[in-house]
């Protein structure tokens, strides 16, 4: 993805964080990260948590931890599935 897909992807969340904001801080950032989920592609996801890990500066408070925690799951779904290969 390119530089201007990137601030594409910026934007859209920060937008989504926005539209949850009217919630507590910790369950907007559950909200979205469920949305990102459920709507974004795997490579928009990927973008957007090595953007977070890198810098992540133009995101809102609300979008970086919904990001900690889409990445989380992603750890947590790549530990599970390494599990069962073992198994």
């Amino acid at each position: 993805m390119s530089h201007k897909q990137l601030d594409t992807l910026i934007r859209m969340i920060n937008q989504i964080a926005a539209n949850n904001g009217a919630y507590p801080h910790d369950e907007a950032a559950e909200r979205v990260a469920s949305h990102l989920q459920r709507f974004w592609a795997r490579s928009m996801k990927t973008m957007i948590i090595e953007y977070r890990l890198s810098e992540g500066d133009e995101l809102s408070p609300i979008a970086k931890e919904a990001v900690a925690i889409l990445a989380q799951a992603a750890v947590s779904k790549q530990q599970g599935a390494d599990s069962a290969v073992q198994a």
